[in-house]
């Protein structure tokens, strides 16, 4: 194994899912206190991930699952949990933090996995040609190491949010950053895509 596109494969990693640690972070603070919140939210990463890798080595081959003009469009799908985050913020304003931590579900894995696979949405693209000019082997040293790193990108969004002072303002105002952060991505990839004419 060649170091350098060991380098390569942690460097782009890291430059196109440097975003992914506050999302993750934010999963963590919701799912605190809530039993098999951590496996819900690794396994969505994975899967969500995953679906992001398999998409991004088939059109390396030359398949493509989902045509470029459609890929902005998955910005509605953080959009929407954004809204639905926002909705139940909203109809739970008045309760207090531990009211609140009591009602809140923690993160389901279909939810991670929609935010994953949506906010990498882009990186498909980037990761393509990449892929397509590694060859077989570098495109798996390159998949290896990605699947590594979402490991560490866990570990460290977990990390985040347990610490004192972060995993109070986060179960303090969580609630509130985590439709304003989904709603966010969602509009940034479907302005930037160009989704509807944007």
């Amino acid at each position: 194994m060649n170091a350098g596109i060991i380098g390569q494969a942690a460097g782009l990693f890291a430059v196109t899912n440097i975003d992914d640690i506050l999302i993750l972070a934010l999963f963590f603070a919701q799912g605190a206190g809530h039993k098999g919140a951590t496996r819900n939210i690794a396994i969505g990463q994975y899967v969500g991930f995953a679906a992001i890798l398999a998409t991004a080595v088939a059109a390396a081959f030359g398949a493509t699952f989902l045509p470029e003009s459609v890929i902005p469009y998955l910005g509605l799908l953080p959009l929407g949990l954004g809204i639905k985050a926002a909705v139940q913020a909203w109809r739970h304003r008045g309760d207090t933090d531990e009211e609140t931590q009591a009602k809140q579900d923690g993160p389901k894995i279909l939810e991670v996995t929609t935010v994953t696979f949506a906010n990498g949405g882009d990186n498909i693209g980037v990761y393509v040609p990449v892929f397509a000019t590694a060859g077989t082997g570098g495109m798996s040293v390159y998949v290896v190491v990605f699947l590594i790193l979402v490991a560490v990108w866990i570990a460290a969004g977990r990390y985040f949010a347990t610490r004192p002072v972060i995993a109070k303002a986060l179960s303090r105002w969580g609630h509130i950053l985590m439709p304003i952060v989904l709603i966010g991505i969602g509009l940034l990839i479907l302005i930037e895509g160009g989704a509807f004419g944007l």
